[in-house]
This record gives C-alpha cells, sequence and structure tokens, in this order.
C-alpha cells in the first residue's frame, strides 16, 4: 500500500496558503509516536478528541440555560459542533488547515464544567488554586483521558485549545481561527435559545445592529463569515466596523440574557451543588474513583476534586449531590 499520509502532506504543502499550519511540519507530542500510515497527525488528533470519554460527556452538560425542557436547546456538545462547522468554513476559504482547525474547535470545552459558565464560576471561587475551563481542558486532554495516560495531542493542537477564549493568542491561524468561531458561535445560538425560552425575540436586538450584521441567525453568521474571509491574511480578524457592531451585540446579549434573572434564577443553585461537592472531595478524597484518589495523593486533593467534579454531566452532578446529601426514602413495613 502506497504511504497515503505522504500523499496528504503533499497536497497540503501545494494547496496551502503560506501562513498556515502543516501537518509535516508539525512541532510535535510530548511523547513520540509511530505516523499513521494513512492520516496525517492533525487528523489523528481530531479522531482522538471525537473518541475520548469527555468529548462524548459534552452532550449532558449546559450550555447556557440550566436544565431545559425540550429537544431544541443547545448544549455543550452541539455548541462545539457549530464552532466545528464555523471554524471549517473559514479556514477552507483562507486555505488554512482544516483539520488543525477542526480538532482544536471539537477540544476547545471539553474540560468545562457542569452547569455551564456557573460551575466555572463555582470551582473558580470554590478553590484557592482557581479554575479555568480553558486550561482545564489542556489538562483533561494532557493528563485526564485514558485513565492518566492522556491523549497525547500534537503541540499546535494543544496550544489552540488552551488560547482559545482568553489571554495570549494561539501561535496558528487555525487557533485564532477557532477563538472567533467561539464567538460567532455562541452569541448567535444563544440569541436563538433565548428566543425559543421566550426571554426575547429577533425584534428585540436594536435596529442599528440588525441593519448590518442581519435580522436571522443565518445572516448574523453570513456576514461575521463572510467579513473574516475578507479581511484576514497575515492574521484572523474583523474589519473595525463589523467588530464594533459585534461589540455592540455582545453587550445587548448581555444584559437582556446573560444576566437576565429568568434564564440565570437556578444558577445560585447550582453553583451552591458544585462548590458543595467540591468541598466534599476536596476533604475526603477517598470517595471519589481511583484515578481521582491517584491524582489527590500524586498532586493534591484540591486538584483531584476539581478534576473530578468538572468531568461531571449536569445529571451526575446531581445524582451525586443528592447521593451525598439528600435523605433517602424509606418505608416501614409490619411483619
Amino acid at each position: 500500500m502506497p504511504c497515503i499520509r505522504e500523499k496528504l502532506y503533499e497536497t497540503e504543502r501545494a494547496v496551502l496558503a503560506p501562513g498556515a499550519a502543516l501537518a509535516c511540519q508539525s512541532k510535535g507530542r510530548a511523547v513520540p509516536e509511530e505516523e499513521s500510515p494513512i492520516r496525517t497527525e492533525f487528523q489523528r488528533d481530531r479522531d482522538r478528541i471525537i473518541h475520548c470519554s469527555s468529548f462524548r460527556r459534552l452532550k449532558h452538560k449546559t450550555q447556557v440555560f440550566l436544565s431545559p425542557e425540550g429537544d431544541h436547546y443547545r448544549t455543550r456538545l452541539t455548541h462545539t459542533l457549530e464552532v466545528s462547522q464555523i471554524a471549517r468554513t473559514i479556514a477552507c476559504a483562507l486555505r488554512l488547515n482544516e483539520d488543525l482547525t477542526e480538532a482544536i474547535a471539537l477540544g476547545h470545552d471539553i474540560g468545562h464544567t457542569p452547569f455551564g459558565h456557573a460551575g466555572e464560576r463555582a470551582l473558580n471561587s470554590a478553590c484557592p488554586l482557581g479554575f479555568r475551563h480553558f486550561t482545564q481542558s489542556l489538562r483533561v486532554v494532557d493528563k485526564l483521558e485514558k485513565d492518566g495516560e492522556g491523549l497525547n495531542l500534537t503541540y499546535e493542537v494543544r496550544n489552540g485549545i488552551e488560547r482559545h477564549t482568553r489571554g495570549e493568542d494561539a501561535e496558528t491561524l487555525e487557533g485564532r481561527i477557532v477563538r472567533l468561531a467561539d464567538k460567532i458561535a455562541y452569541i448567535n445560538h444563544d440569541i436563538d435559545d433565548a428566543a425559543t425560552a421566550g426571554i426575547m425575540s429577533e425584534s428585540d436586538i436594536p435596529v442599528e445592529i440588525r441593519d448590518v450584521l442581519g435580522y436571522k441567525k443565518s445572516e448574523r453568521i453570513n456576514t461575521l463569515v463572510m467579513n473574516c474571509i475578507e479581511n484576514s491574511s497575515d492574521d484572523i480578524r474583523l474589519s473595525p466596523d463589523i467588530e464594533m457592531v459585534f461589540d455592540m451585540l455582545h453587550r445587548f446579549m448581555f444584559d437582556m440574557v446573560y444576566t437576565n434573572p429568568a434564564c440565570k434564577s437556578e444558577e445560585s443553585k447550582a453553583e451552591l451543588m458544585i462548590k458543595t461537592l467540591y468541598e466534599q472531595f476536596s476533604k475526603f478524597p477517598e470517595k471519589m474513583p481511583a484515578q481521582y484518589i491517584k491524582i489527590a495523593r500524586t498532586e493534591c486533593p484540591e486538584i483531584a476534586a476539581c478534576d473530578y467534579v468538572a468531568g461531571m454531566t449536569d445529571g451526575y452532578a446531581v445524582k451525586i449531590f443528592n447521593d451525598l446529601f439528600i435523605p433517602k426514602s424509606w418505608s416501614y413495613f409490619n411483619d
């Protein structure tokens, strides 16, 4: 069989733009491995993320609305897939590496807590070491997956995951695409979910925003994606005028949805639950599964408790909380 990987490398060199990250020039993995005969290194990373247990758990983790009733609301998994789709569209148009872009997008939220940003705030507040989902995502792929072995991803994918939301930009243009695609995706699908929940309607968006970005979700996403493609070359950017209006939309969503009591009314309960679980397991690490007991011994109980609680789905967190703190029902039967 001819080495398909080498043909893929040849295609990348021939087709991709000068600023693209080439798989054959990757900085490699922390632990060197024999290369696949049929996949590039970035393709292998994408596949490893898709097949790992942390990725599967994203389908039962909240995006914005806690425990929503109905099948039309986004979860952390559907958000991840929308980010991936938007990011790949931009990467394809700019002739950048789609495989690297997709791998970063699929892994960017893999370390997110249950109950969305409420869970993240709770762990950050409770743990003296702090907690950020983007650094936890890197920890998941480096140390927690595969029973502590990690996924041994390439440097470029790891860098893009860690820098997808704040702080320094990713070193690759592909990683920078994911950062913008994440924001494009979550603001627009949060509008969609808020409208489904009756929190707001499209017509509530100020007309000066709709006139520029569009009057429905598909129009807004298309405007932002097209503008990014038209204005990106040596870096990934929006034009100043579109960026200004996009920031206006973000501020509008912060006031209308992200701080709205109607969709945040249960967050205090979720935060209390997460803090209580963290405190319980950091104090009694022996109550955690074996993998986390080992982390408590080799690192510290606080890190182990963060790892365990952050990895829970919404439903599992509720179940464990109930098992630990809610009295079980009982019956008395006469003989």
